[in-house]
């Protein structure tokens, strides 16, 4: 990248200014970013559940600083799953080549299950109490079992070894 600096007189204080020629930028330099809304489209595609904004957004934003072709990644896996006419992931994952593109659908996948970003230590959390991993069992009920004293049960009841006293 090529700057040429220049000086300028604005009134009385000398300013110096800088261009940037993009003739000298390599082509991967000028991509285009992952926008929010295209990351939870194709996350609304890998994944069958209600997906909250807020938190693709925050997905979104690490994606690209993880996966630097993440725009186009995902323009790729959108347009497998508009080839085969899919409406959720069963219908086109298999059909993603091995390799990086693989990867960051399993990594898209993982941080909206997850919450982070990798099992790590130094891990980037994104959400805790809407992560997908606790959605598969928010909506069930408890049966009551049935243990030695009534339902749910399963101890028998502490006795104190002394009268406590009163005061």
């Amino acid at each position: 990248m090529a700057l040429s600096r220049r000086k300028f007189l604005l009134g009385a204080t000398a300013v110096s200014g800088a261009w940037v020629t993009w003739g000298a930028l390599p082509a991967w330099g000028v991509g285009t970013t992952a926008s929010p809304a295209q990351f939870l489209e194709v996350s609304k595609l890998l994944i069958n559940h209600q997906l909250d904004e807020a938190v693709g957004a925050r997905i979104a934003a690490a994606a690209a600083t993880k996966y630097p072709q993440a725009a186009q990644m995902m323009t790729s896996i959108a347009a497998l799953a508009q080839a085969k006419q899919a409406r959720q992931v069963e219908d086109f994952f298999g059909d993603i080549p091995e390799g990086p593109l693989q990867e960051f659908a399993h990594w898209v996948i993982f941080a909206w299950y997850s919450g982070c970003s990798s099992p790590k230590k130094d891990a980037q959390l994104f959400t805790f109490e809407h992560a997908l991993t606790y959605k598969t069992t928010a909506d069930t009920v408890a049966m009551p079992s049935y243990g030695f004293s009534g339902p749910n049960l399963w101890s028998r009841p502490i006795v104190p070894l002394s009268n406590m006293p009163i005061f």
